[in-house]
This record gives structure tokens, sequence and C-alpha cells, in this order.
């Protein structure tokens, strides 16, 4: 290539290059932090349990082994084919949970998957589900947490690999994949208790190649987050279960063939067990339905 060519490549891969700059900084950009008017707010506790117990909450951040499922210490450990994640502490800590955050900074991690520093969080962390979380149950919840205790256990470092290490790059996949439209349209509480509150898709529905959930396999199974194995399909043409009998298992963690419940999924029965016998049968609803 000559002095001339050189040149005018240059001049033409220059823009091109301060347009892609752009175009990524607006893209990748975490949101303004949302201030969320609380007077109208009451907090309820007894509702905030139940939303932690909806939530799983426990299921993920306490830590291998613990007896203490409100001690949200985090460790676990989840292996993906982006590396592998470590669920951090949210205890009420100061100094390595969530102690001193805001109500706000606890919104815009619910909502936006956003930390209290403007740092985008990684979609292990279900965001893209509780982002339907209703306001009043955001504070609710909040409420409660604020009751549950502390734990001095510093966070650990995901080890991912790179690209999927940068944060910054999480801004390009909200853009294409944290859609604030929920799959099933009935919109009722039946849906709002699976795909907000309890994120089951999350881990019943298999992803992408970039870690986006594939609909048109929804609630037929995917990679176990513990590295090992499947989660299954609870799609009604795969499970054939009765209603009776997926209450029946979120109640007692028995299942048809008198099998018990394991591995995460008992954590998940243990919470959803203590809703009321009406939440387990919209729940049941919900995925008898699914076409």
């Amino acid at each position: 290539m000559n002095a001339l060519n050189f040149n005018k490549t240059v001049l033409i891969s220059f823009p091109l290059v301060i347009i892609a700059i752009i175009i990524y900084t607006f893209i990748t950009q975490p949101k303004k932090p949302t201030q969320i008017d609380i007077s109208l707010l009451k907090g309820n506790i007894d509702n905030g349990k139940n939303v932690f117990l909806a939530s799983g909450c426990n299921s993920c951040h306490t830590s291998d082994g613990s007896n203490n499922k409100y001690l949200l210490s985090g460790g676990q450990k989840f292996i993906t084919n982006f590396g592998t994640f470590v669920a951090p502490n949210i205890s009420t800590s100061r100094e390595h949970g969530i102690g001193s955050w805001s109500f706000s900074d606890f919104y815009n991690s619910i909502k936006f998957g956003q930390s209290p520093s403007g740092k985008h969080y990684f979609p292990a962390y279900p965001y893209n589900s509780y982002q339907h979380m209703h306001d009043e149950d955001i504070y609710d919840l909040w409420t409660f947490w604020k009751t549950l205790p502390s734990d001095e256990t510093p966070s650990q470092i995901h080890d991912l690999f790179f690209p999927f290490n940068f944060r910054r790059n999480i801004g390009i996949w909200k853009t294409f994949f944290m859609k604030d439209n929920y799959f099933d349209q009935k919109l009722d509480r039946s849906t709002y208790l699976v795909e907000a509150l309890g994120h089951c898709a999350e881990c019943h529905t298999p992803r992408n190649y970039i870690g986006s959930l594939k609909k048109s396999e929804w609630m037929r199974g995917g990679i176990n987050p513990s590295g090992k194995g499947k989660i299954p399909s609870i799609h009604p043409s795969d499970l054939k279960w009765t209603k009776d009998e997926i209450v029946e298992y979120l109640s007692s963690g028995f299942t048809p063939d008198y099998d018990m419940v394991g591995g995460k999924m008992a954590s998940v029965v243990e919470n959803i067990s203590q809703l009321s016998d009406l939440d387990r049968e919209l729940i049941a609803d919900y995925l008898l339905r699914l076409e």
C-alpha cells in the first residue's frame, strides 16, 4: 500500500472509528439512577417476607451448607459458558453487604441491574425477571430486608472469560435482551408469581450463545447452574403432571412418583411451601396453560 492509499484509508477509517466509539458509549452507558417517591409506600414486613420467599433470594445468596436461610453471605458458585459467577454477600453488613445502600440503590439494582456506583450487574442476577416487580413489593421487600442479619464475609470475585468480564459490555446485552414485556400476556398474578418474582424461566428455559433466554423453548429445561446435569422441562407437554400434583410438589417436595425434591430446587420448594395455598395453585395454573 502506497502512502496515498494509506492516507485515504486513515481518512475514511478515522471517522468510522469515532462514530463506533460514540455509539458504543451511548449503548453501554448505565441509566441515570431513578429516585422513587416513597411517601405513599408504607412498608409491609409480612408482605416483604412473602416477596423474599417467592423471589428465592436465599436460594442463591446463602452459603453452601448454611442452616440460616436469612443469612445472605453469598459464596455459591454458578458455572456457565462465560465463566464462573459467585453470588455476592447481600446481607445487611455495611462493609461487605448492602447495609449502606439507600432504597433507591436497592430499587435500581432490582429494576435495572445496576449498582449504586452506576455499574452494570451481570445478568446471572435475574434482574431481567425482577424488573417486572411492583414498586410496592420492592419497598416491602426492602422493609423486610433491613430486619435480616449481617454477615462480614467478603464477596468473592467472578471468574469470567474475556470479553464477558467487562461490565460495560453488559449495556449492549441489556439493549437487545432486557425487554419489559412478559412472555405470558395475561398479566395476572399467576404470571407475576412465575415470571417476575419466581423468575422460573431463568433456570428452566435454555439460553442462546450470548445468554439470552430462548423464548421458543420457554420452560423446556436448561443447563444446571451448578455445572452438573440439566434443569428439567416444566412445560406441560413434558411434565404431564396434574394441577394437584404440581401443588403437592410445591407444598411438600414430593413428586407423583414419591420421589423427593433435591438440589437447588429443594430451597425453592421450601420457600414456596410457605406461600399461600392460592399462590401455589396460581403457579400451577400458569404452567398448565403454557402452549
